[in-house]
């Protein structure tokens, strides 16, 4: 072998030797920065619930572009029917984000699209019956979780932006609380590795809660505002997942207690948990669901601390929250039978044991309640929704 050959056999040797290396992640220790999972973003479609009254938001209209518009409907009773309750006077090209106060107080903010480059903000305080607005804010994130209510009037916001604001009926507009970046020097935010926000929420007692997606392996980003300082605050993973990076795909008030959901892992190897925590520090977990390859599509959460997810696939699953007091993980989610088609499709729990349905194809809503054993999914109403087809071209 000549001198050139050699040398050339022997960087072919040592490119392979660092390829293999790259990929098997050999060498890695535990607890290491690790990439995120990588996921296709969720959809705001969601369904919230709080004190008796259901709340679901949806897109309808076409696929995309000037004529999809989000809608919002309302169920009362859990023997009622859903009704459209959607904000007028503004255009929902741009997507719902939605927060409960109680029972017939919802705040809804409508996210930038075509040429509207703000959000803007509006109450309702008697189940929908009737808007009024708030101030704007510059541009909610594209996540479900990006506005959070306390029951006392106290908002919060996560922005397009990254940046963190508050509002309430004391100080009726919007004031900086904080941004990634500043979140992300904090002593919290560089043990996490904190690269992105996802979510805002308050707990019951009114602490706030920020999501994120942590570097770190094993950490799920979940921070609490407590006295004048962020603090990591999400729960500890089983011992078989610690080492896998985390992303927290949901987080939300439900009821008395907050709802997260954590994807954990990638590819076809990551699985699905949920917490509940009613103070932002002690968390029950669910059991792991193994996504075997599928993501999650939407999420939704019921009052009862039920979070309901429409997988990739058509695929559906739930998951009960624990019972008062409850501690110790082993919760486990229940597959539902194949999802009837839609445009879009969101579950939801308007109480506990039952699950609803909601799928949008054009201008037609169709409600499914799960019903029988075996269970089965029966055709309970159809809602022709009017949309103004082209109102928005040129917007």
């Amino acid at each position: 072998m000549s001198r050139t050959a050699a040398r050339r056999a022997a960087a072919s040797l040592v490119l392979a030797l660092l390829v293999a290396d790259c990929g098997s992640g050999a060498g890695r220790p535990a607890g290491t920065h690790t990439a995120a999972p990588a996921s296709p973003a969720l959809s705001l479609a969601t369904s919230l619930s709080a004190a008796g009254t259901t709340w679901v938001t949806i897109p309808m209209g076409a696929p995309s572009g000037p004529n999809e518009f989000w809608q919002l409907f309302t169920l009362t009773s859990p023997d009622g029917r859903w009704s459209l309750r959607t904000p007028g006077g503004v255009a929902t090209n741009g997507a719902l984000v939605l927060a409960a106060q109680d029972r017939q107080t919802l705040a809804a903010g409508i996210r930038p699209s075509l040429d509207l480059g703000f959000s803007p903000v509006t109450i309702t305080r008697d189940g929908g019956g009737s808007w009024s607005s708030l101030p704007p804010e510059p541009g909610f994130a594209n996540v479900p979780d990006a506005l959070a209510a306390t029951g006392d009037g106290r908002l919060a916001a996560l922005g397009q932006n990254q940046a963190v604001q508050v509002t309430s009926a004391q100080q009726p507009r919007w004031t900086a609380l904080t941004t990634r970046k500043a979140l992300a020097a904090t002593a919290a935010g560089q043990h996490c590795a904190l690269t992105g926000l996802t979510a805002v929420a308050y707990t019951p007692g009114g602490t706030a809660l920020l999501a994120g997606t942590c570097r770190q392996a094993g950490t799920a980003g979940i921070f609490a505002l407590k006295d004048g300082s962020w603090q990591l605050a999400g729960p500890a993973l089983p011992a078989a997942l610690a080492g896998r990076p985390v992303r927290v795909v949901r987080l939300s008030q439900a009821g008395d207690r907050d709802v997260a959901l954590l994807q954990a892992g990638s590819g076809t190897s990551a699985s699905l948990l949920a917490a509940w925590t009613g103070d932002g520090r002690t968390w029950t977990l669910s059991q792991p669901f193994g996504l075997s390859g599928a993501h999650p599509v939407a999420a939704s959460f019921g009052a009862d601390g039920t979070a309901a997810v429409v997988l990739s696939g058509g695929r559906g699953i739930t998951v009960s929250g624990p019972g008062p007091g409850a501690s110790a993980p082993g919760t486990a989610w229940h597959q539902l039978p194949s999802l009837p088609p839609g445009q879009a499709v969101v579950l939801a729990s308007p109480a506990a044991g039952r699950t609803d349905l909601l799928a949008a194809a054009g201008s037609l809503l169709t409600v499914w309640q799960l019903t029988g054993q075996p269970a089965r999914w029966t055709r309970t109403q159809s809602v022709k929704v009017p949309i103004q087809y082209g109102s928005s071209s040129g917007s």
